[in-house]
Parts: structure tokens; C-alpha cells; sequence
């Protein structure tokens, strides 16, 4: 009997090439993107799950509630890791690393101490031995037990080992950061990569044994620089556990050292505070709202993509149920004399069923293909270095599966509709007007364009933003500005070279600073008072950046008040001034900031005002800002004239080249790096758009194929009003006219979801574009006009076919 099923399935198959193409295709691209979507959120979710230990591996992070505004913190005291373990019995390790590149971590120049050339490195961390044993990180060379228990040592990860010592074992071997050859590190152990499914990529670490950044540093509770893990001993109740340290830690160690600082109102303070365990494997999707310096994931881009994909393969399923409900009248007659000669209706819902399995089979095939073939575009599209699990068992299940499933979803409905049909309606022909007109149908087309046109307005929206923030008057001049990295290699000769980049004829201006307003560059956050305020007001906290005279000149930064920094005056030199931005002033309500005194522990006199300009995110508000005179050497920023940029960098790297020989000169521009800052941004407009255009493909081969059938069903019609002196024009639009209605109504309910979405998401943003009307109407226009497109070639090539052809039965 199935054997039957089938041949009758394939035959309808063979019958019907158009519509079983635009099943076939529809389905295919559907599941396409459903299965890269998948692979997708299946890396993101496996994150930090290849430790042994993963489940009792936790981070430690700071809760503090600011007048109901819940702010979070991943840095913690230098003495909070040694503490967690001694004082809590519950605590298996506790380990720390410190990524901090205004300590040293970060980003280098190395090279081997038999080498002469330097080589940039990122990815460098300071790290406990601890960290070493709680990640159980398995080792190519060496032991790990004892790889940084001595000072000066480093574990570099294998792919390093490989690029300094090729074919050799590096344990033992010595190497040099930034020139510095006081410091010489020793290879103590060679560390296997970091899985790319790992919230840490580091390939250097770098021992905390035997450091100190500043004298006592190590026993400070004021200065926070370190991120905190612990292993939890099993069986250990984590939340009464966060209770308990919460407790002890600000009893016994936070409320006294603040009391110590003389802050006002320190019990009140503290009680704000927090402290709360986030699972290691939760660190990738679940740290969207904290600012820990990290490359991440976002849970709620998993439920977004999700809902994308369930979307599409929801269209492409409305494809099949249109279609084949829309050719009922064709297989009526079918359904009629099957039940005449005695059939029951449950053998036609089964040979119903069988085709839609065949073609839900078919698609699944087709779709595999074309994943596998989309892949590479697909990593593009979101920074990715996917791979199909050709070789994992669960793959032919979980495909034969999920055919079997949506095949039956998908075929259920027509199923039943078909073979629902009364044989005497049938044969004497009163049921073809039944299918004419579908409420069923309708709703459908309407909910495939609703879909679509929320992700059109949504793409508008995301693109619209993404040219607010890149145009954006930001407060300094991005454009045409020069980043030369790894200067701080040049010791002493540091200013020697800005001059002569100065003598070149297209530099405008040059500066020294790695403190720049882009990521990835130094921070150093400090709280501040006015002077004589320490004990009496709150703290504001805020950043404390070391730069040149030149530096306001190079990135075109405004005074609003007072006077920059210069070597000619001894007060500037001898460090005792400062200049701040607006917010700071505003925060420490100094109308008149020029020549007040602040201080962060050291006191200063404001000498100007700098107008405020965004050094972070614009997800975030400005923040307060002070900039302290001195030489923080490891960037140099030189401003170019535009005219001959070629030749301006040629002139830049033989400046470069004279002073550094053994060290190729390294680069970057401003306006590129700030728009690196929003590149989860532009990626996720750039998913949008992919998945919109899909969308559309896929709802507009079910209504070409809906208007093809329609036209076809309505040819009777056509030809009479042909007879009666209808134009061409007027049938072709009353044969479009209804399915511009449905597409019109799908706009009326697309419009305030893809509102209410898009305010949600821009709400993450403290500067955004608004809303326009115009991208609603935009997007309603596109889809009328796709729609236009998509049904007018069926209902012109109807309009101008002979009205013979749709009477002759008459």
C-alpha cells in the first residue's frame, strides 16, 4: 500500500513541475537557513564547556544598586582571590587573572631573547597559577601544576610555540616584552589553544607571582583590576553560598576599607552592594549587561535568530498549505471517484500525507545542499568559522526526524481538506467556487508578509542607526588620523620621533597617548572629589588619561574654558594640573572649574574644560573625564593632510624605519577602529538584510504561484468580462487588486510589532536616531511594489490570454 502511496506521490510530482518546484525550493531555502541558524546558536550555546569542571566553575561579579539602576563589575581587589580560598572552606580555587593593558597585559612586542626583531602580540593576560589548575587546560609541553608558580614565568599557548619555536620544545626558553630586558619571561609550559567556543582567548599567559603594580598593591581593597574565578566544592548550594560571601566580604574587608578612605555614609554604601556567581558557561550569552572588556554573545540574539528561523520555515510551510489547498479543485474529482469506488477517507489522508512526506524529504535533501554550499557566506555574514557536523551521529536523525515532522505539520491540514470532500459535490462540479476565496489562505499570505515586512522595517532601522552613530558629531575629529602602535619600544627616542613626524609635510599635528577614545585602548578609572570633600561628599568616578600638549590639537578636540597643557609651564610639567570634560565638571558642580582643586588621592588645579565627547560605546552616556599632562608612550596619533595618503604613509614608515629597524612599523586609522566598536551592529544589520531578502523569496514564490492558480481558477471570468469589453489593464488589476489588499493589511499589522521591537532594541543605545515614519512607509511600499512584481506577470499573461481558451467548455 505504501509502495502505492508513493508511485501516485511522485506521479503528482512529475504532474505538476511548477508548483512542486516552488514547494520543493521554498521548503529547501527554508530549511537552509534554519539549519545554519541552528549551527549558529549551537556554537554560541556551547561555550566554555570543555573544562572538566565547567559545571562548579563560576566568575565572580558586583551587583550595586544606584538608586534602583542595578550596575555591574567583574574587577575585584588584588587581595579578593586569596581571600575567597582562605576564608571560605567552600572554595576548591579561587584564581585571578588581569587583563588590565594600563598594567601591561594586552597587547606587546615580543620577541626571543636570540632574536633582535620585535613582533606584535595580543591576547596577553597576567594569570595565577591557580587559573592554570581550575581550567584544567591541557598542556603540549611542560607540567601544568608548576608552570607559573615562579616569578617571571609565562605559558604560551601552541600556536605561538609553533610561530617563535618551530619543531621545538620552548620550556625553559626566554623572551622579552616590549624591549624590556629587566623582565626577561621563562617559558614555564606550552598550553593547547583555547577552543574558539571559549569566552577566554588568551595565548599568553603571564605569572602574577612575584607582581606588584604599585607598592602594596597586592593588599589594597581600593584599587579593582582583577577578574576572580572559583571552583566550587561539589555540593555546595550556590546561592546560599553568594549570601554568605556577600556578608562576610563587605563586613570584614570593604566597609572597613572604606571607612579607612573616610567615605560618607560607608554602611549605607555597602548595603547596596552585591556579590553574586555567574556559571562559566553562562559567561558567553548571559553577560550582555555587564562591562567586563569581552567579545560575547547575547542570549537575546539567540531567541531573535530563533524566532527568524521559525519564522521562514513558518512562510515556506504556508507555501505548501496554500498550494495545496488552493489545488483542491484539481484533485476534487480525484477525491471523488476514489470515495465512489470505495475508498475510506483515512487511506486518502494517508496518500495525502505521503506526498507532503516526499516532498517534505525532497526539500530537506535540497536544503542540506544548500547549507553546506551557503556556509562560507554564512560565517562571513556573522564572524563565524562554522563547519557541518557531517561526521557527527546525531546529524541523519535528527535531519530524518525533523523531515518526518514538519513533513506531517505541514501536510496535516491539506490532508484532512481534501479528503474531506462529499463525492456528490464533486462530480456534479459545485465545489470548485469553494475554493476561490479562502479566509484560511488569506490569513496565511497576510502572516508570510507581516513577517517579511517587519524584517524589512527592522534592517531600515538597524542601517538607519548604524549611519546616526558613524556620523555622528562625536567631539573629535576621527577622520584622517593615524594610530601607530608599539612606539613604546623607542624608549627614550619617543619624542625625537614625534618631532620628526612633525617636519613631515602632510602631518598637521602628531601626539603621544595610548589613551584614545576608541576600545581597546588604555582606561584608568579614579574617583574624584573637590578638595577638602573627601569625608563629606559621594566620590564620582570617572577616567584619569596621561597626554600630551598636542594632544586636544591631533584629535580635534575644543577648549570651552581656560588653556591647554604646555611645556612651558612648570606647573603643567610638574603634574599638578589637570583639564576635565564637561560631565565631570557638571558632576562635581563646579560652575566656575577654572583654577578649583580636585582630587583623586593627589590633588590638582583645573586648568580648562574640554567639551565633552564620546570616548565609549554610544550604548553608553558620557562619562566623566580628566586629562592628566605626562607621556604614556605605547601610541602615537599624527593627524595627516588628506591630499597624498600614499605617499603621507611611505614618509610615515621611513620616519618609523630610521628609529626602529628591526620593528615593522604597525597601523591603524581612527575612523576605522571607532567603527570596529559597532561591528556586533553592523553584523546584525547585515543578518537582517539576509534574512529578509529570504523572507521575501520565499513568500513571493507562494503567492506567484497563488496568482498562477488564481488566474487560472477565475479564467472563465476573465473571458467574459473580455467579451463584455474589459481592458487588459482593468483585469490585470482587479486580478492583482486582492492581493495588494492582503499585502496592505499585513503592513497595518507589521507596523506597530516592528515599532515596539525596534524601540526595545535601540533603548540599548544612550544616543540613537528616531524612528521615522518614512521607514514604515518605505517598507510598506517595497512590499506592495514586490508584490505588484510577483502577481503581475500571471495576471497580465491572463489578461491578454483569449477568452476562447476560457469558454470553450461552455
Amino acid at each position: 500500500m505504501i509502495k502505492n502511496y508513493l508511485k501516485i506521490a511522485i506521479r503528482q510530482l512529475r504532474k505538476q513541475k511548477m508548483y512542486a518546484a516552488i514547494k520543493i525550493g521554498g521548503f529547501a531555502l527554508s530549511i537552509a537557513a534554519c539549519l545554519l541558524i541552528a549551527l549558529y546558536i549551537r556554537n554560541e550555546m556551547s561555550y566554555d564547556r570543555s573544562y572538566p569542571d565547567a559545571d562548579r566553575i563560576y566568575r565572580l561579579v558586583g551587583l550595586s544598586n544606584n538608586n534602583g539602576t542595578i550596575e555591574t563589575d567583574t574587577y575585584w581587589p588584588a587581595p579578593m582571590g586569596k581571600v575567597l580560598k582562605a576564608d571560605f572552606p567552600e572554595v576548591e580555587l579561587s584564581g585571578r587573572l588581569m587583563p588590565n593593558n594600563l598594567m601591561g597585559a594586552g597587547s606587546a612586542e615580543l620577541r626571543r631573547a636570540d632574536r633582535e626583531a620585535n613582533t606584535y602580540e595580543d591576547k596577553i593576560t597576567f594569570a595565577d597559577q591557580q587559573m592554570l589548575d581550575m581550567l584544567k587546560l591541557p598542556m603540549a609541553y611542560g607540567a601544568r601544576s608548576h608552570a607559573l608558580t615562579n616569578p617571571l614565568t609565562m605559558v604560551i599557548s601552541k600556536r605561538k610555540a609553533d610561530k617563535y619555536f618551530p619543531g621545538q620544545n620552548p620550556v625553559g626558553k626566554v623572551m622579552y616584552l616590549n624591549d624590556d630586558k629587566t623582565k626577561p619571561y621563562t617559558i614555564g609550559g606550552v598550553m593547547q589553544n583555547f577552543p574558539a567556543t571559549s569566552h577566554l582567548d588568551y595565548d599568553f599567559f603571564l605569572t602574577l607571582a612575584g607582581m606588584e603594580f604599585g607598592k602594596g598593591e597586592q593588599n589594597n581593597w581600593g584599587n579593582y583590576n582583577y577578574p576572580d574565578y572559583i571552583l566550587l566544592k561539589k555540593g555546595t548550594n550556590v546561592k546560599q553560598f553568594e549570601h554568605k560571601i556577600t556578608r562576610d566580604i563587605v563586613k570584614n574587608y570593604f566597609l572597613p576599607q572604606m571607612m579607612r578612605d573616610g567615605v560618607k555614609d560607608a554602611e549605607k554604601e555597602v548595603a547596596k552592594f552585591t556579590l553574586v556567581l555567574q556559571p562559566v558557561t553562562d559567561i558567553n550569552l548571559y553577560s550582555y549587561d555587564i562591562d567586563d572588556g569581552l567579545s560575547h554573545g547575547d542570549i537575546r540574539f539567540i531567541w531573535l535568530f530563533g524566532a527568524i528561523a521559525a519564522f521562514i520555515l513558518i512562510i515556506a510551510c504556508i507555501n505548501f498549505i496554500n498550494l495545496s489547498t488552493a489545488k483542491s479543485a484539481n484533485r476534487a474529482k480525484e477525491v471523488g471517484l476514489r470515495k465512489v469506488v470505495g475508498s475510506y477517507r483515512s487511506s486518502l489522508v494517508k496518500q495525502f500525507l505521503t506526498e507532503s512526506l516526499l516532498y517534505s524529504f525532497v526539500s530537506f535533501a535540497v536544503g542540506l545542499l544548500l547549507a553546506w554550499l551557503l556556509l562560507p557566506y554564512f560565517n562571513t555574514l556573522s564572524s563565524k568559522s562554522l563547519t557541518m557536523p557531517w561526521g557527527e551521529w546525531w546529524l541523519m536523525p535528527v535531519v530524518l526526524i525533523s523531515a518526518f515532522v514538519i513533513g506531517i505539520a505541514a501536510g496535516l491540514y491539506p490532508a484532512f481538506y481534501l479528503s474531506g470532500f462529499k463525492p456528490i459535490e464533486v462530480l456534479k462540479g459545485t465545489l470548485s467556487t469553494g475554493s476561490k476565496s479562502s479566509v484560511l489562505r488569506n490569513s496565511l499570505v497576510v502572516f508570510q508578509f507581516a513577517a517579511s515586512i517587519i524584517l524589512i522595517i527592522c534592517t531600515f532601522v538597524i542601517y538607519n542607526q548604524m549611519q546616526y552613530i558613524l556620523n555622528k558629531k562625536v567631539g573629535f575629529d576621527k577622520d584622517q588620523v593615524v594610530m601607530i602602535e608599539g612606539t613604546n619600544t623607542l624608549g627614550n627616542n619617543i619624542k625625537s620621533f614625534k618631532n620628526e613626524l612633525s617636519k613631515l609635510a602632510f602631518v598637521k599635528s602628531v601626539s603621544i597617548s595610548d589613551y584614545l577614545p576608541i576600545a581597546n585602548t588604555k582606561r584608568n578609572g579614579n574617583t574624584f572629589f573637590n578638595e577638602g570633600r573627601t569625608k563629606l561628599d559621594a566620590g564620582i568616578y570617572g577616567q584619569f588619561w596621561q597626554v600630551d600638549d598636542t594632544y586636544l590639537k591631533t584629535l580635534g578636540m575644543k577648549l570651552v574654558e581656560g588653556r591647554n597643557f604646555s611645556y612651558d609651564m612648570s606647573d603643567d610639567t610638574a603634574g599638578k594640573t589637570i583639564i576635565i570634560n564637561q560631565t565631570l565638571a557638571k558632576k562635581l558642580n563646579l560652575k566656575n572649574p577654572i583654577d578649583k582643586k580636585i582630587t583623586n588621592g593627589f590633588t590638582f588645579t583645573v586648568i580648562g574644560v574640554v567639551h565633552d565627547f564620546n570616548f565609549e560605546s554610544m550604548h553608553n552616556q558620557i562619562e566623566p573625564l580628566a586629562l592628566h599632562f605626562g607621556i604614556s608612550p605605547s601610541m602615537v596619533t599624527v593627524k595627516v593632510k588628506g591630499a597624498d595618503m600614499k605617499n603621507t604613509l611611505q614618509s610615515i614608515s621611513d620616519t618609523w624605519k630610521s628609529f626602529s629597524p628591526s620593528q615593522p612599523i604597525r597601523y591603524t586609522f581612527l575612523d576605522e577602529s571607532f567603527a570596529n566598536m559597532y561591528a556586533d551592529v553592523q553584523r546584525m544589520g547585515r543578518i537582517f538584510t539576509t534574512f529578509a531578502v529570504l523572507a521575501i523569496v520565499i513568500a513571493c514564490l507562494g503567492l506567484f504561484a497563488l496568482s498562477a492558480f488564481m488566474a487560472e481558477q477565475r479564467s472563465k471570468e476573465i473571458g467574459i468580462r473580455k467579451v463584455l469589453g474589459a481592458s487588459v489593464q482593468g483585469i490585470a488589476t482587479l486580478l492583482s487588486l486582492d492581493f495588494v489588499k492582503l499585502v496592505v493589511l499585513a503592513i497595518v499589522i507589521a507596523t506597530p510589532i516592528a515599532w515596539w521591537g525596534m524601540n526595545k532594541w535601540l533603548q540599548g543605545f544612550a544616543y540613537s536616531a528616531p524612528v521615522e515614519w518614512w521607514v514604515f512607509v518605505l517598507a510598506g511600499i517595497v512590499a506592495i511594489i514586490i508584490a505588484l512584481l510577483t502577481v503581475s506577470f500571471q495576471s497580465i499573461k491572463a489578461a491578454v490570454a483569449s477568452p476562447i481558451k476560457g469558454l470553450r467548455s461552455e
